[in-house]
């Protein structure tokens, strides 16, 4: 890695650490409130579904801002688009039922966690990106086990909730090592 784009890192790991708090506020409150709301595809619930993916577009427009310098712009670009197609797919999938919007988060987790753990990786010489690359991973099984369960009997979309406290902890994880992370990187230069 060249010196430019570990001190771009290091530049970019304080806003960085301030969004993956925000994901993880986000992904905490939106945990809680699915199952509240229940497995039934009420208008509310249809929202809130929505709400998760155009989340996770707006944040990686954030960490492309702050990011522009980094090799893992390219991946933030297609996390958007995944998750833009995310939240079309999910308004359709929303009036067909709850298997298919099983299958529409599953096939987004499996994609998205693709991205996420290529991102991840690409960062590891920022540190903190340990709890990334792990989320990356489980989200790919994340979203095999969505899809399989979009054929059971009576599907349910309370295993959403599990899916984003645990993502939302991955960046709690992550928000608090990168402080250190980023100190160490600036007194190198």
């Amino acid at each position: 890695m060249t010196l430019t784009a570990t001190s771009d890192q290091a530049t970019s790991a304080p806003t960085l650490r301030r969004l993956y708090i925000v994901r993880f506020v986000f992904a905490a409150v939106w945990a809680a409130l699915l199952p509240v709301l229940g497995s039934d595809l009420k208008p509310a619930t249809k929202i809130l579904l929505l709400l998760y993916p155009a989340f996770d577009v707006a944040a990686a427009v954030v960490d492309a801002k702050t990011s522009r310098a980094t090799r893992s712009i390219k991946g933030l670009y297609a996390n958007m688009a995944i998750s833009a197609a995310a939240a079309v797919g999910l308004a359709v999938a929303g009036s067909s039922g709850t298997a298919d919007v099983l299958r529409v988060w599953g096939a987004w987790a499996i994609a998205s966690g693709l991205v996420q753990l290529v991102v991840a990786l690409l960062r590891r010489s920022m540190g903190g990106q340990w709890a990334m690359i792990l989320s990356g991973g489980l989200s790919v099984l994340a979203g095999a086990s969505f899809l399989a369960s979009s054929t059971k009997t009576d599907p349910s979309l309370k295993v959403l909730a599990g899916y984003a406290a645990l993502g939302g902890i991955f960046f709690l994880v992550s928000a608090l090592r990168l402080p250190r992370a980023a100190k160490t990187a600036a007194a190198e230069y």
